[in-house]
């Protein structure tokens, strides 16, 4: 493992750290090892702001084959994404080794690349019952936020994966909506304050990775993890979208401004609902009132020519903080339809009226 670890950080330090400095920056990341950029970073603008999310490539919802999972990274990737991320949990392995099977084939150096830590996987003889994917691979899984665990998790993600390097680590699910934790969430949190955090800000500066944060479906984990460590970039799924944005704009975004941490945008359609489909988020709750409040905004949004899935990607992406938004799809046309929605021009009438028919709040900024 340690001369995997040197060959790793040699290979960064003389074949790709300038190329993928320069490539970060484009997407919104800065160099995580020059301090003097952590208060000054330039974020990305659309159409840029886009990336892919491994969820359904990883079975979730339902199953994905090994071909359309083949067939939606490359519509994506010719489509223009640059930006993936992926996880040991998505599927119980399953989506980090189609990601790889795919990005492996590309050059290193033209990528960026996400994933998780926070659960260790065992070969186990079927994948446990209540676990959130359909076919997923047979393996277990112990949640470890320890430093160790972190380095384990990190060298099991890279032989799924086929590569040699990883970006951007996200310490994942350690929030109070994970069905294992609830209420002890903060106990494991406790763990990862003093054993991942750490631990990732020494990968950080031993080149090998290039910053970190959290993965989350709730405000609280990241706000916490400001008051301790010092991460690069958090990963919000569900927290800022056209159905659900107010508390990302008051408690989130300001506080993750102040310390100079970009978000990228998870589950910017709410897992689907805002592309149409009666399900809300992860864990299958509909809120009172959602399915009216999305066919008034989606009257709207024909009435000025166009569709309400486009208008959700670009209102997820037009805060300056929000470095890209990751929708996933096990579709390649719908990768190549998320890419081009990023290019369409709303009326502005269409986020008055939206502002004026109290759908969203006055204070989400609107895509330029």
């Amino acid at each position: 493992m340690n001369n995997r670890r040197k060959f790793i950080n040699k290979s960064l330090k003389l074949g790709m750290a300038v190329g993928m400095t320069s490539y970060l920056q484009g997407f919104g990341f800065n160099n995580p090892l020059d301090e003097k950029e952590k208060t000054n970073r330039t974020r990305v603008k659309l159409p840029s702001n886009f990336g892919l999310g491994g969820v359904a490539i990883g079975n979730g919802f339902r199953p994905t084959t090994d071909e359309q999972a083949q067939q939606a990274m490359e519509g994506a990737w010719e489509a223009g994404v640059r930006f993936f991320d992926t996880s040991p949990w998505y599927g119980l392995g399953l989506s980090e080794r189609r990601f790889g099977r795919f990005l492996h084939n590309q050059k290193r150096e033209d990528y960026v690349l996400a994933t998780k830590v926070g659960r260790i996987l065992k070969a186990a003889r079927d994948a446990p019952r209540n676990n959130s994917w359909k076919d997923a691979s047979p393996f277990d899984y112990e949640y470890d936020y320890t430093a160790s665990g972190v380095r384990r998790s990190i060298e099991d993600s890279l032989q799924r994966l086929g590569i040699n390097r990883i970006d951007i680590v996200f310490i994942h699910d350690l929030s109070p909506e994970n069905g294992d934790m609830k209420a002890n969430w903060k106990d494991y949190f406790k763990v990862a304050a003093k054993g991942a955090m750490p631990e990732l800000t020494k990968m950080k500066e031993e080149g090998l990775i290039k910053g970190w944060g959290l993965g989350v479906n709730r405000i609280e984990p990241i706000l916490e993890t400001l008051k301790v460590a010092d991460p690069d970039v958090c990963l919000s799924a569900t927290q800022y979208s056209l159905m659900y944005h107010e508390d990302a704009l008051e408690r989130l975004f300001p506080a993750c401004e102040e310390k100079g941490v970009d978000i990228v945008v998870g589950a910017p359609l709410n897992a689907g609902f805002l592309a149409g489909i009666d399900r809300y988020n992860y864990w299958g709750e509909m809120p009172e009132g959602f399915k009216e409040k999305r066919e008034k905004m989606s009257k709207l949004a024909i009435k000025y020519g166009t569709d309400l899935r486009t208008a959700a990607l670009q209102f997820s992406a037009a805060p300056e903080i929000v470095t890209a938004v990751i929708p996933g799809t096990r579709y390649p046309d719908q990768a190549k339809a998320n890419v081009e929605s990023m290019k369409v021009k709303i009326p502005q009438a269409f986020w008055e009226e939206l502002v004026e028919y109290k759908l969203i709040s006055e204070k989400a900024p609107w895509p330029k």
